[in-house]
């Protein structure tokens, strides 16, 4: 399937969809139930602002912002699908997917639903949501291929030197 990195980002959009709509639903803001002790916790949240909470109350940035990004992944996941690895647009996938899934909140509500929350001892992770997931995996998944290919690169750079 030629196009399946757009079936990982409605998939991504789908699950970060329904996910944050029954957190909206079903629990008021910074209620919190554990899922494994307090390490755990599915706790309703809003973000006003980027990850971390920084840049708070900034919409019309994110705004013009993700639609720059998506742009931009679209256009090079176009440009690079007959040749792109399995790895790299299975990343962009997942980049678009949880990027459109946060632009949906912020361009809606002005803020974005979060509700993952893990805590390591006393820190605190910033809490997050299935869309930040998403992103992560994705850029990890880029980033990856990204050293897959220069090892791939050096390896045959070496073979024409050897010749």
């Amino acid at each position: 399937m030629r196009f399946y990195y757009y079936v990982i980002a409605v998939v991504v959009l789908i699950l970060d969809f329904f996910s944050k709509k029954w957190i909206v639903n079903n629990m008021k803001e910074y209620d919190q139930f554990s899922v494994i002790g307090d390490f755990f916790l599915i706790t309703s949240h809003r973000n006003r602002g980027a990850a971390f909470g920084i840049l708070q109350d900034q919409r019309v940035f994110f705004i013009i912002i993700t639609i720059v990004i998506v742009g931009a992944i679209i256009w090079y996941a176009q440009s690079v699908r007959k040749s792109g690895s399995v790895l790299l647009l299975s990343g962009l996938g997942l980049v678009l997917g949880g990027a459109v899934g946060n632009f949906i909140d912020r361009a809606r509500f002005g803020e974005v639903v979060d509700f993952f929350k893990f805590n390591f001892g006393s820190y605190t992770f910033p809490i997050f949501n299935v869309a930040d997931s998403a992103i992560v995996v994705g850029v990890i998944l880029i980033m990856l291929d990204t050293l897959l290919s220069m090892k791939e690169e050096k390896k045959g750079k070496v073979a024409v030197e050897n010749e």
